[in-house]
Parts: structure tokens; sequence; C-alpha cells
């Protein structure tokens, strides 16, 4: 996995912060990581970005963002209403390519979900992925609403020939409700793909050691870390009482 595009199912979801723990994981692995963040909406030029985010969270070696536009709208909207040019799938791809000549492992971290619109084209992290013939992890919430969007988002991958790498929740809440425990054997069915990870609420406002610490186990083995889908399911089913969510499923699902 030389370039693997990092996507939500929506905003705000703890896209960057899952993007941290992959990238924490993979630079404690010995691993040159560089992660690249297409368009940054939302933040004033003297603020940190997304992807210095991740690198402060994460210790990876560097970062490039292609474009950055102060309102928090969609890339296309942003750039137009900034007067800035937009940044398009083909510029994405060639910045990857060029990070990924000197980096293992470059991770690219999209704008909201899948097909947001990065130009007046239609153009879309989908698109840079495509180019890129690079697998896509996706982030979804942990409760009631992410079956469909993360369904949707599968979907549109697998109607573009695009891999899926599998799912990772982004902001696993402290005490989960009945609707996000049963998600942790739901999430796989409705993605075509395995649950990978559960990174817990708050976890970006972590030490950046703490953080780099903790994260091979928010993790699964396919991301390098220690994390095991049904072992967790069975820790919070234990937890907050009820059946476990896999109960009457063949293991591994």
């Amino acid at each position: 996995m030389g370039i693997v595009v990092v996507s939500g199912t929506g905003t705000e979801i703890g896209k960057t912060v899952v993007t941290a723990a992959v990238a924490a994981v993979a630079t404690a692995a010995g691993r040159s990581v560089a992660v690249l963040k297409p368009a940054q909406t939302g933040v004033g030029a003297e603020e940190r970005g997304d992807a210095e985010e991740v690198v402060r969270l994460s210790g990876a070696v560097g970062c490039a963002e292609l474009g950055r536009f102060p309102e928090p709208l969609a890339p296309g909207t942003a750039a137009r209403r900034a007067g800035l040019a937009p940044v398009g799938p083909g510029e994405v791809a060639e910045a990857a390519r060029n990070l990924a000549a000197e980096h293992d492992l470059v991770l690219v971290e999209g704008a909201g979900g899948l097909l947001v619109r990065f130009d007046a084209e239609g153009g879309t992290l989908a698109d840079a992925a495509a180019l890129l013939g690079a697998p896509v992890l996706v982030v979804a919430p942990a409760g009631l609403g992410t079956l469909n969007s993360t369904a949707l988002t599968a979907e549109a991958l697998r109607a573009r020939g695009i891999e899926q790498l599998g799912v990772v929740v982004g902001s696993w809440p402290a005490a989960p409700d009945l609707a996000a425990r049963c998600n942790l054997a739901d999430l796989p069915e409705a993605a075509g793909a395995p649950l990978l990870g559960a990174v817990p609420e708050g976890s970006g406002s972590l030490d950046p050691a703490e953080f780099r610490a903790a994260a091979g186990g928010w993790l699964g083995p396919a991301l390098g870390g220690t994390w095991d889908a049904e072992e967790f399911a069975e820790r919070f089913a234990a937890a907050f009482g009820g059946p476990a969510p896999f109960e009457g499923q063949p293991r591994g699902v």
C-alpha cells in the first residue's frame, strides 16, 4: 500500500484523527509516511490544517496541502467563492505520486465524503483514487444513520472499480448506545468490507506521545495494529448488557 486514500461518509466524523492513527502505526513500524490534503477548507492562512495536525499527532515525516480556502464549504464551492483556482483530481494524483517516490506510504485525506465536488467539472476524491489505482479507507460514524451512508459510499466505490480497504469508526463513544453497539456487526455488511478499527472519541486531544502509544490498539492488523472487532464488540456488550453484536453470526463476519 504505497498510497491510501482516506475518505469519510460525511464531514466532522474523525477522518483526520483516523489518518493520524494510521500514520502513527506506520511510522512506529519504521515506514516513511507523508500526508496529502488536496483541499483544506474552513481554515485561515495562519491556522494549522488537517495535514499538519496529522503530522503533529503521528510523527509522520512530511505533509503537503494543494489548496486552502477559508470558508467551511465543499472544496469546489469554497474555491469559487474565494476567487481561487480549484484543485482537480489530476493535480491530486500527480502530487500523491510525487510524494510516493520519496516515502513508503502516502495518505491522501479527502474533504467530507467521497463524491464532494473539487472543481467545476465535477471532479471528486473518487476520481483521484481511480487515477491513482489506490485503495480507499472509509471512515464512518458509530451511531444511527451510519449504515446507509456507508453502504452508499461502498456502492460508489464498487461502481468505479475502486478497492475499499475497509471501514474505521472515526469517533467511538465512551458510552455507546444500542445502535452503535449493533453497528459493529452491521457496518461490515453495509460496506461489504471488514471493520478495521474504532478510534475513541476525543483521541485528537491527547498528547502526541500518548496518541502514538495508543494508536496501534485502535486499528486492526490490516492497518498494522492489534485491534480485534469481535473482542471489541463482546467487551462493550458485557459492559452495557445484552448479547454481543456478533452473536448468531458466523465467526469472522
